[in-house]
């Protein structure tokens, strides 16, 4: 398996309109640090081939980065704009249906239901409940957010990737979950510097790590990075474990 994130930025990316921090400034000087919204993909060689999926889709540009065939699905964590901006412009294109695999929100984002151009939608994932696509196991995991919002745990030949952007803190029966299906790459999101309080619908620093030291993935990449905690990073370098990464856009992971 090997990922690739096109896009680690949370909902305002860096640089930020007007902001002048170090992380906006120096995001504004060198394109190579800046942030897209968050949208990965992963390419996984099976027994019938390549299997090709973007996850998530806030990156701008999903027509110059993917061109016709190049995607074998979607599967999309929710439907709030930073996630799923990057489908519109590409909806009204012609050639074979891409299937989207999304929870089950019946308001999805603005008119992508009632005009889904080359998108297939049907495609309703629910908690723990796993499905096969081409040599894939893919098993959706409930995470807490404002809107109803799912990670993915994907399996091949006993190697487990997860993906689980936008989070809160996790589920007890979630938490469970990774830890009995041992996990070799995690993406979590975490959008801020350690806090005195949780955050309601996102990790800070503190309780990222705090899900590293109970679920114990082999390793952790973070994701949805604000310029807040771009700032913290620069502040305090050496202040992440072993086995933990800080998450850049166009960078790769491979199992």
């Amino acid at each position: 398996m090997k990922f690739t994130f096109l896009g680690t930025g949370s909902v305002k990316g860096a640089p930020v309109y007007g902001c002048e921090c170090i992380v906006c400034n120096r995001a504004l000087a060198n394109p190579d640090l800046r942030r897209n919204p968050a949208c990965g993909f992963l390419e996984i060689a099976g027994q019938l081939g390549t299997v090709r999926l973007l996850i998530d889709a806030g990156y701008h540009h999903l027509a110059e980065r993917f061109p016709p065939g190049s995607l074998d699905a979607v599967l999309l964590t929710h439907f709030h704009m930073d996630h799923v901006q990057g489908l519109f412009p590409i909806r009204w294109g012609v050639g074979e249906t891409i299937p989207v695999f999304s929870p089950d929100d019946p308001k999805g984002c603005d008119d992508l239901f009632k005009y889904p151009g080359i998108f297939d939608f049907s495609q309703k994932t629910r908690p723990f409940q796993t499905f096969e696509f081409k040599d894939l196991l893919i098993t959706p995991i409930p995470l807490v957010h404002s809107k109803l919002t799912m990670g993915y745990v994907i399996e091949l030949n006993g190697k487990r990737f997860a993906y689980l952007c936008d989070s809160g803190l996790l589920r007890r029966d979630v938490k469970q979950y990774l830890i009995d299906q041992p996990i070799d790459l995690m993406i979590l999101d975490c959008e801020q510097p350690p806090l005195e309080t949780a955050p309601r619908n996102h990790n800070d620093l503190t309780r990222a790590l705090e899900i590293f030291a109970e679920v114990q993935p082999k390793k952790l990449v973070l994701t949805h990075i604000s310029h807040n905690l771009d700032e913290y990073f620069i502040n305090h370098p050496n202040c992440l474990p072993e086995n933990v990464a800080i998450g850049y856009d166009n960078q790769a992971w491979e199992l």
